[in-house]
């Protein structure tokens, strides 16, 4: 695992992803976050712990039917083996990434939308957008503030902005009190899944212009 991560989710993130009440793109946000961070995981642990024990607490419980385990557990001898690959020590994308996108980075359908930067949007549900972004190195993406909330997490390389500086497995929370411009370290590309319940907002005319059909 990695433990140089600075930038680390909030609370209340973690607090509705144990909840269960995140939109899918920040669920996976979330998840991918904690396969690196071994403080996050260890937050999120007892978010679920104190969740169960709220739980066994509740004064009514609901009645299960006397079958209900053993058709449970018929279900699951009759279900084909599953395990989960291993992840190699070279992966650039974390394994919640790759189940989304097939494979590590070689397996990217990217889209270039400018300026060397290319985006791939992955498949998850409307009420939020996950997408992966290449960052050449030295590059700045427009600067723009936000209509709503946006995490950015880094996966390969770095960015800076008007915030700090963010290296792998780092977390830039952004609302719309934040108006900034991530730069690209000069030293490598830089790649990040960034995760949107709105559409941002650009100063520019020109991203304007292009940014209903970038979907950002």
């Amino acid at each position: 695992m990695e433990n140089n991560i600075k930038h680390h989710l909030t609370d209340d993130l973690l607090m509705a992803y144990a909840a269960g009440t995140l939109p899918e793109a920040f669920d996976l946000m979330v998840a991918t976050h904690l396969s690196l961070c071994d403080h996050c995981r260890a937050r999120a642990e007892s978010f679920d712990a104190v969740g169960g024990h709220v739980l066994e607490d509740q004064a009514e419980v609901a009645q299960m039917d006397q079958g209900s385990l053993a058709a449970t557990m018929a279900l699951i001898a009759q279900g084909a083996p599953t395990s989960k690959p291993v992840q190699p020590a070279c992966s650039v994308l974390p394994v919640p990434l790759q189940d989304y996108v097939g494979g590590d980075v070689n397996a990217i359908r990217w889209r270039p939308i400018g300026m060397g930067v290319k985006q791939a949007i992955l498949p998850t549900t409307r009420d939020a957008t996950a997408r992966l972004l290449f960052i050449p190195a030295g590059v700045a993406v427009p600067d723009h503030s936000h209509h709503g909330t946006e995490l950015t997490m880094v996966l390969q390389g770095a960015f800076s902005d008007e915030v700090d500086h963010f290296a792998r497995g780092d977390v830039e929370i952004a609302d719309a009190d934040l108006h900034h411009t991530p730069t690209a370290d000069i030293s490598e590309d830089c790649i990040c899944l960034a995760v949107t319940d709105a559409p941002l907002k650009f100063g520019k005319l020109m991203p304007r212009l292009f940014q209903p059909f970038l979907r950002i």
